[in-house]
């Protein structure tokens, strides 16, 4: 009897160490996370803060993009500290999360096809860019990118309403909240994969198609070469990004399938890895890139770096 009560108290041992472990192996990423979303703090005070930023079609656009990452970063981080502390949410609490966290997820690659296609034009149509690429376009385009992104939210809503729940004895979910145990019923699941497999092919096309038009370009004589040398690297980032953004739509499936076959410990530690590499490092390139590469926004971001390191 005693040897079975000091093999249970060590397999319980082992258990409480290896999700100690596990929580102490989070509190580096949640403080990287911060880390992330104070700089992409910083660049939204920092876009909002010379009328050059506000004025221009690229900076609006950015703007969007940067302030829908930053979101979703911030609920994904919401989603993993749940998760590692094994907290279970009710289904109605739960669902508005994931359907906010949808919304700002099918920003970015909506909204780089909208910035692929205005340096497209800035290359190839240079005298009629003032004239298509204004204020009142950039913003109905980006009226447009939210409006599709709020109808698949809309759409996947009520695909979750035709659920019974009344038949469940409780609200309580049983597994941890991310967007795979929302797919309660067939018609979801494949409504998720057709909308994410058609907006990613149809903004790599995009992305892809303009990137060839601005590379065609810069071969010409009347081309700015230095101009367009520069929109297409930008192009090539954003198809890195798009890339990227995709394999964050991979995660909560490939979570689910490894929670399966390994235990817990090992699960939470892979996990850690997952969320590391496809949902927060997605999110933390358009503030890098953008941040270092832009010379008005570099200039304007280290000023204000600076001003709060002296202050501080």
């Amino acid at each position: 009897m005693d040897k079975v009560l000091a093999g249970t108290n060590f397999t319980a041992g082992l258990q409480y160490r290896g999700i100690l472990d596990v929580l102490l192996s989070s509190v580096p990423i949640t403080g990287s996370c911060c880390v992330f979303l104070f700089f992409n703090g910083l660049m939204l005070h920092t876009l909002r803060s010379k009328p050059v930023f506000y004025e221009t079609a690229c900076y609006i656009l950015l703007y969007n993009l940067l302030f829908a990452e930053t979101v979703y970063m911030l609920l994904s981080q919401l989603l993993y500290l749940l998760s590692v502390c094994r907290i279970r949410l009710t289904y109605p609490v739960c669902g508005f999360l994931i359907m906010i966290t949808n919304l700002t997820s099918g920003i970015s690659p909506l909204t780089l096809v909208v910035m692929s296609l205005e340096r497209y034009v800035a290359v190839c149509c240079p005298l009629r860019h003032a004239a298509i690429i204004t204020i009142r376009n950039t913003a109905l385009a980006i009226i447009i990118v939210w409006s599709i992104s709020s109808l698949n939210v809309f759409i996947q809503v009520i695909l979750l309403l035709t659920f019974p729940f009344e038949d469940l004895e409780s609200l309580q979910m049983k597994d941890f909240c991310s967007p795979t145990p929302l797919l309660l019923v067939p018609i979801s699941e494949h409504y998720d994969k057709a909308y994410t497999c058609v907006l990613f092919v149809s903004a790599a096309v995009a992305v892809t198609c303009s990137y060839i038009g601005v590379a065609i370009a810069a071969r010409s004589a009347s081309t700015d070469k230095a101009s367009a040398h520069k929109a297409r690297n930008t192009l090539l980032l954003h198809l890195i990004q798009l890339g990227l953004s995709l394999s964050s739509t991979i995660h909560g499936p490939l979570a689910t399938e490894i929670s399966k076959v390994l235990d817990r410990i090992t699960y939470l530690r892979i996990l850690n890895v997952l969320y590391v590499f496809m949902m927060l490092l997605p999110r933390c390139l358009s503030p890098l890139i953008y941040g270092i590469r832009d010379q008005t926004i570099r200039g304007i971001l280290v000023y204000h770096l600076c001003c709060r390191a002296i202050k501080q």
